[in-house]
């Protein structure tokens, strides 16, 4: 059989995208499925280079010898996995494998160079690496903890959440981990390729919000020496976590219902509008509904951002989940510290299940850092406690009362600090004294917080 007459059918029926190029990068020959997988006709790549595809391993830097391409300077060159730009702008990952052809007189005059599409498998690497990420360990769900049957339908909820575009508003009191969440419903979301922006609301004041979150241009006002763009801008075909969004003034209220509605924003001091597409997750520990009540807070807006909302529960509602929460954060504690402290003795943890826990799992992981400063043994136990663990009758509200009698004050004093990184009203609440006496200990021991508190 005379396989030159039948080469161009054997060609094009190959699966794989086969094209020749000369060794100026001029496309001379392409198959079927080269054009299929690329999306552009056999006359557009034809009249044109192999630099249409911009290959993200391609070395096209001129080299010493005057080759345009390392390709054709190597003797031998290995398959590589890379992604091509398509006609449409996307891009496609491949396993691409090349050739050198040669002339007569063994000079290279080309190569030939063959595509596989891997997207099918980078789909799978990909939902694989989810499934590790969702079962980091046992109880584990994206950073967040949990078995109880309250949290198994949170995670259940997250999941379906993220699928959506809607606005997802995270609900629950301080410390119960909506910034995970609302982290874990980014990496599960169709945007997880995109940016991933958080801002909290009520950590600026209304001119300084009104910039972080659209931007402003230079000389838009005093001190605005250059343009800057916005948390919307910034977080655009990505997903955009606003904190405290109970926070925002009526002011910002309205800029920030405008942005949701019509998917564009406004820098300060321009008005020239700018793409934001952008999912929000927004967070209170607030009653928002009771806000628009009293007519704090635009009831549009409210409406427009409770599409999906997403109630976490409180510690104290959750309490079967206390001995995994405790181990995870302890080990993350030894990771820290490098002691070898390997968990809580039963006296403790019996101290933890009646504890209402008021800072939720925030709470929770200040006492064990806590422990951990004061803790000299192997096992957390009642004594490496704060005081307000320590009484036998009552352990259900914190308590003032001084020092105990057995404890360093000092080392009592920094290990709180430390534990409460330098919030001195968390330190007293953790001590079970008033914030006065935490600063008088200050200043009777000379802590200074910028040389001695651990951040």
């Amino acid at each position: 059989m005379d396989l030159d007459r039948h080469w161009k059918r054997i060609v094009n029926a190959m699966v794989e995208g086969v094209f020749v190029v000369s060794t100026s990068g001029k496309i001379l020959l392409v198959n079927d499925a080269m054009c299929s997988l690329t999306g552009y006709s056999r006359e557009e790549l034809l009249s044109t280079t192999c630099h249409i595809f911009e290959c993200d391993v391609c070395e096209k830097e001129r080299s010493l010898d005057g080759a345009w391409c390392k390709l054709f300077t190597v003797s031998r060159s290995m398959p590589k996995r890379c992604a091509i730009r398509r006609k449409d702008g996307s891009f496609l990952p491949v396993l691409k494998n090349q050739a050198h052809l040669f002339d007569e007189e063994g000079a290279i005059v080309g190569a030939v160079e063959t595509l596989f599409d891997v997207s099918d498998l980078d789909e799978r690497e990909r939902q694989i690496e989810d499934l590790s990420r969702r079962l980091g360990h046992e109880g584990s769900f994206h950073g967040m903890v949990g078995q109880s049957e309250v949290m198994l339908r949170v995670f259940t909820l997250l999941d379906k959440a993220s699928k959506s575009d809607a606005p997802i508003l995270l609900l629950g009191e301080s410390g119960t981990g909506k910034e995970l969440a609302a982290r874990a419903i980014h990496e599960l979301g169709s945007r997880q390729a995109g940016p991933y922006v958080q801002l909290n609301c009520a950590a600026l004041n209304e001119a300084l919000l009104e910039s972080e979150l659209f931007g402003h241009m230079k000389g838009a006002f005093t001190g605005a020496h250059r343009h800057r763009i916005g948390r919307f801008e910034a977080a655009h075909k990505g997903d955009l976590f606003l904190d405290e969004i109970g926070d925002v003034p009526l002011s910002i209220q309205v800029k920030l219902l405008r942005v949701l509605e019509t998917k564009y924003i406004e820098r300060v001091g321009d008005n020239q509008p700018i793409a934001a597409d952008v999912r929000i997750i927004a967070a209170t520990n607030k009653n928002l509904a009771k806000l628009v009540e009293e007519g704090t807070y635009r009831e549009d807006l409210y409406y427009r951002i409770n599409v999906i909302p997403i109630a976490l529960p409180r510690l104290q509602d959750r309490l079967e989940d206390l001995p995994l929460l405790v181990d995870h954060f302890v080990k993350q504690l030894q990771i820290k510290t490098g002691k070898p402290i390997h968990g809580i003795d039963s006296a403790a943890m019996r101290r933890f299940t009646q504890w209402t826990w008021p800072g939720n799992i925030r709470e929770l992981r200040s006492v064990l850092e806590y422990a951990f400063v004061v803790c000299e043994g192997d096992r957390i136990t009642v004594e490496d406690l704060p005081i307000q663990f320590g009484d036998t009758q009552d352990c259900s509200q914190p308590e003032t009362r001084v020092f105990p009698s057995d404890l360093n004050e000092r080392e009592a004093l920094v290990g709180a600090l430390e534990a409460a990184h330098g919030n001195k009203s968390e330190a007293a609440r953790l001590l079970g004294v008033s914030r006065g006496t935490v600063l008088n200990r200050m200043r009777k021991y000379g802590v200074d917080l910028a040389k001695t508190i651990t951040k």
